[in-house]
């Protein structure tokens, strides 16, 4: 059995370097010509994968925050029953996002007004839902505080996980372990 992953496909390569030159210049300082020849196609070939820029960026922001609820539930599914390793699951999950994908969080952060309606109202429905899921663990952990305080709280992790694209980080291994402490801090100081 092999542990390599699949190479991307052509429509992964597509969003990859979409979602770099976005965070790098910006939605409107990238046009469609610049991402085809950093996949090594024409501009308008890309119109065989992609409506256009506005359906790429759609499909990057959807495309994450589906993926972080599909993988958030699947970590509660697995931990069920132990909130301490449920949580500490849904931080490491995050961790990885948050270190792996720090091109499509500062994509978010400046571009999410640029979707369409229905598309932004499925971004924020999805990141609900991935917030319910901290929500719900974090005061299984805490029953003492109160929810208002505990979704303060989930979002100021959010905040100090999501800042990884601004720091300049001291190597993979360190961050994760300095993250993780910082995560786990902010949750325990709720019992303070």
């Amino acid at each position: 059995m092999s542990t390599r992953a699949a190479a991307p496909t052509r429509r992964e390569q597509i969003l990859n370097e979409a979602a770099r030159l976005f965070a790098a210049r910006g939605f409107h300082g990238v046009g469609v010509d610049e991402i085809g020849a950093a996949v090594g196609i024409s501009g308008p070939g890309l119109y065989r994968h992609f409506a256009g820029k506005d359906a790429m960026l759609a499909e990057l922001l959807v495309g994450i925050s589906e993926r972080l609820l599909t993988g958030g539930r699947h970590r509660v599914a697995e931990a069920a029953g132990d909130p301490p390793r449920v949580l500490s699951s849904l931080i490491n999950g995050h961790i990885d996002f948050a270190l792996d994908d720090r091109a499509l969080i500062t994509v978010h952060d400046r571009e999410l007004d640029r979707l369409r309606d229905a598309d932004r109202k499925l971004v924020r429905q999805l990141q609900r839902q991935y917030v319910e899921l901290w929500v719900d663990v974090v005061r299984e952990l805490h029953p003492e505080v109160g929810e208002a305080e505990v979704r303060v709280s989930v979002h100021a992790v959010f905040g100090l996980l999501n800042s990884t694209p601004h720091l300049a980080t001291p190597g993979r291994e360190a961050t994760e372990s300095l993250l993780r402490r910082l995560a786990h801090g902010a949750f325990g100081a709720l019992s303070a």
